[in-house]
């Protein structure tokens, strides 16, 4: 397994680096631009990959994307990856103000676009006619030339997984990804998507983000910081497939109520020892190693992520660095 990190900042980045880290990626939110915070890995890292881990897809336009992407491998020559998400119809809709009806097959033609303005020489004009993107630029300046870049699709249900093994690079697999979903939903629907293009599904990749909180010195609190994000993910009904699949309907329910009852803190008593080690990286090192060895199936390169929910930026950032020594023991 490889390693990275969500964007850490500079300085930890460059231990991280030293320690082996071959990635790290940017998200985005209200205040935070996937492509600026890029930008900044872009200066502060000689090695690793960089890129949007993920960006909103549908809020840019195809030539948007695409100008960031190459605005961004001046700086980070042969590093840069772009990682789209969907995001949800109630962002799009009333965060975005854009039509992100019909997801997938909208991604799809996103990624086909994106690609052609990625892979057009000097003096090709760009043309593209589909369901939900209509492209005629013919742009006379000298600023094209062919650039591969990875693409990869923020993917979690099936039919979204499907689209990235039929056009994209691979996909970025959500932090409650388990072992199970992985082998039986991820790759069976990635051979899917492939074999229906005619492509090789082995060829694609299978990164992730995987919840991890390390503490030695309280790790019964980087437990609870751990449970309390798988409990906040769980909230969102997207992700009840593989609440499903694994069974926990009734820690789900009664996490959504405590939700709803304004009893956030709470959520985290509802779930299990079981949920706990099939999703997250916790407690003291001794058992964070016990747990990542128990993993059969982790991403191919592991965004190591610490917990965010209700954890503030300096406990954050100490769950950085013991997430950096831990990773540093896997080469």
């Amino acid at each position: 397994m490889k390693w990275g990190l969500p964007w850490p900042g500079p300085a930890l980045a460059a231990e991280a680096e030293h320690a082996g880290a071959s990635a790290f990626c940017a998200g985005e939110f209200a205040d935070l631009s996937a492509y600026v915070t890029a930008a900044e890995m872009a200066s502060a890292t000689t090695r690793a990959m960089i890129g949007p881990g993920i960006a909103y897809a549908f809020a840019r336009s195809p030539f948007v994307h695409a100008a960031s992407i190459r605005h961004l491998s001046k700086s980070a020559n042969d590093r840069v990856f772009l990682g789209l998400g969907a995001g949800t119809t109630r962002m799009n809709r009333d965060w975005f103000g854009v039509n992100a009806k019909h997801p997938a097959p909208r991604m799809a033609e996103l990624i086909e676009v994106i690609r052609a303005f990625l892979h057009a020489e000097n003096g090709e004009a760009i043309r593209y006619h589909g369901d939900f993107y209509s492209i005629d630029a013919d742009i006379r300046a000298p600023v094209f030339g062919r650039l591969d870049v990875p693409i990869l699709i923020g993917a979690f249900n099936k039919i979204m997984i499907r689209t990235a093994g039929r056009v994209a690079d691979g996909v970025i697999g959500h932090g409650l990804f388990t072992d199970r979903w992985w082998e039986e939903v991820v790759d069976p629907e990635l051979s899917r998507g492939a074999d229906t293009a005619g492509r090789d599904a082995s060829s694609l990749k299978r990164w992730g983000w995987l919840i991890t909180a390390i503490d030695d010195a309280d790790p019964g609190r980087a437990i609870t910081d751990a449970r309390l994000q798988i409990a906040f993910y769980l909230t969102v009904r997207t992700y009840d497939a593989l609440v499903e699949l694994h069974d926990w309907q009734d820690e789900v329910a009664a996490i959504r109520a405590e939700f709803r009852n304004g009893r956030p803190k709470a959520m985290a008593d509802h779930v299990t020892d079981e949920m706990l080690w099939a999703v997250a990286i916790c407690g003291d090192a001794a058992q964070a190693r016990e747990m990542l060895n128990q993993r059969k199936r982790l991403p191919e390169t592991a965004f190591i992520a610490a917990p965010s929910f209700l954890v503030g930026r300096r406990r954050r950032s100490e769950y950085d660095a013991a997430a950096v020594r831990l990773a540093s023991e896997l080469h």
